[in-house]
């Protein structure tokens, strides 16, 4: 059996002194896709943290190609594969499209040519600053910026918050590439459960911290309960 790519065990972690994730077990396959939902505010933002290195772990493991990653700075998982494209986008305003994408790049499948195929919208602003993008060309030029490093592993947070419904189906068109056609392994935090779950292979269900809930994601789009009873909302099967 082939060894999953991200591990983890039993974990414990917040801030300072306050627990946000408590017992949190999970894996993620090499090429395997995994949904993380729930309600605001229940932990999936700090999952997506932990795993990066940025939040105090006082329990559990978490292993990394089997290699044990649960003390590691984030910079070295950043090296080690790991790709994080957060909520805040955190783009170069004052550098241009392609200086944004070439400036992290390492070789792999992943090169200006494939980016601009997957997301069209930003060739077509290749030569402008950052800060005269839009916001949701802005988080396409984040997505793809992670990608210009050839993660192993990608974390996207919340990446259609705040876009325009025809940004949000341009990006759903480009994430399916990503990850059904590609096989890029991610972890998805979003709070659009259906797009979630026709993207991914598995799910988990986060509530106050804990896992309640894991799946197939084909199984969980069509459990209406459970996602009334943990996300709020009706997903038709």
């Amino acid at each position: 059996m082939t060894e999953p790519l991200l591990v983890l065990k039993d974990v414990r972690a917040g801030y300072g002194d306050a627990v946000v994730l408590n017992n949190v077990s999970l894996e993620v396959a090499d090429r395997g896709s995994l949904a993380l939902l729930g309600r605001n505010g229940v932990g999936k933002s700090t999952m997506l943290l932990t795993i990066m290195g940025f939040t105090n772990i006082s329990r559990g493991t978490i292993l990394w190609k089997g290699q044990d990653i649960t003390r590691m700075p984030p910079h070295k998982r950043a090296r080690a594969g790991i790709g994080w494209v957060a909520q805040e986008r955190e783009i170069f305003p004052t550098l241009t499209v392609e200086e944004n994408l070439t400036v992290a790049a390492r070789p792999g499948r992943w090169d200006l040519d494939a980016i601009f195929d997957l997301f069209p919208r930003i060739k077509e602003r290749r030569a402008n600053m950052g800060n005269q993008l839009s916001g949701g060309e802005q988080q396409m030029l984040a997505v793809a910026r992670a990608l210009m490093t050839n993660p192993s592993l990608l974390l996207l947070d919340e990446p259609t918050e705040g876009l325009a419904p025809i940004i949000v189906e341009e990006l759903t068109r480009s994430f399916r590439r990503m990850i059904v056609e590609e096989g890029t392994a991610v972890i998805l935090v979003e709070q659009h459960a259906e797009m979630a779950l026709s993207l991914t292979e598995n799910a988990v269900v986060l509530e106050r911290g804990m896992i309640m809930h894991r799946a197939p994601s084909a199984e969980l789009a069509k459990d209406s309960a459970t996602l009334d009873r943990y996300i709020g909302l009706h997903v038709e099967g």
